[in-house]
């Protein structure tokens, strides 16, 4: 189990990374763009990498190469609402292939799935980090290293505390 504590660190097994949180801490999620972490367990869903900046990536989850068109919908008048889609689109969406480094590795958490409830919150991703670990709009985000070791590190059915 990988515990993410409102103390802004993520721990497994013996590895305690310093990570970043939403910006309002961590909370019980209200609606899209409160900028909560969202209290609760969670599956970790599978992974979107950029091939072009990370090479001989270890990981027993399910990896996808992320293209130029790709984006996550953030937009509750969609029907596509919180899943993947491809650009171009007249949607409110999050661009996976972004020129920062902050998507160069994502991990999906099954927030809001299965239903996937309007305006509950979208996109709640583990990713890289801002050097100065700056607030998030929600997701988890760890340094690029301390991602690929986690990423090496756990099994297809870990799961995400987050308290």
């Amino acid at each position: 189990m990988i515990i993410v504590k409102k103390s802004g660190y993520l721990i497994f097994n013996n590895f305690k990374f310093r990570c970043a949180l939403g910006k309002s801490g961590i909370k019980k999620k209200r609606r899209e763009g409160d900028f909560i972490t969202p209290k609760g367990n969670y599956k970790l869903i599978k992974i979107y990498y950029r091939a072009d900046k990370i090479q001989n990536l270890k990981t027993n989850l399910k990896k996808i190469k992320i293209k130029k068109n790709m984006a996550w919908c953030d937009d509750p008048k969609s029907n596509f609402y919180n899943q993947l889609i491809n650009l171009p689109t007249k949607f409110r969406h999050e661009k996976l292939y972004r020129n920062d480094n902050l998507y160069d590795l994502i991990i999906i958490l099954n927030y809001n799935m299965r239903p996937i409830i309007k305006n509950k919150g979208s996109a709640i991703f583990i990713h890289v980090a801002k050097r100065n670990y700056a607030p998030t709009q929600g997701c988890i985000a760890l340094s690029k290293i301390h991602l690929r070791a986690l990423l090496k590190n756990i099994n297809k059915n870990e799961e995400i505390k987050i308290i």
